[in-house]
């Protein structure tokens, strides 16, 4: 079985693009008081955002939910 290694762009590409759907999907929880929704996907909001913290994304423009 071969492993294919993703660049450090792509990581950063896909990530950021996990990062911005997790965010709409927070703020549509929100607003439909889904709190139970709200907290699963903030643990994937964290996680993504440490992530992307950790290979130098600047998240001040990203980051809608700000949590």
């Amino acid at each position: 079985m071969e492993v294919m290694e993703m660049s450090k762009e792509e990581i950063m590409k896909n990530a950021i693009s996990d990062f911005s759907k997790v965010q709409r999907h927070m703020l549509l929880a929100k607003k439909e008081n889904a709190t139970e929704t709200y907290n699963d996907l903030k643990d994937e909001y964290i996680d993504l955002k440490a992530l992307l913290t950790s290979l130098g994304v600047n998240l001040t423009e990203i980051d809608k939910v700000k949590e």
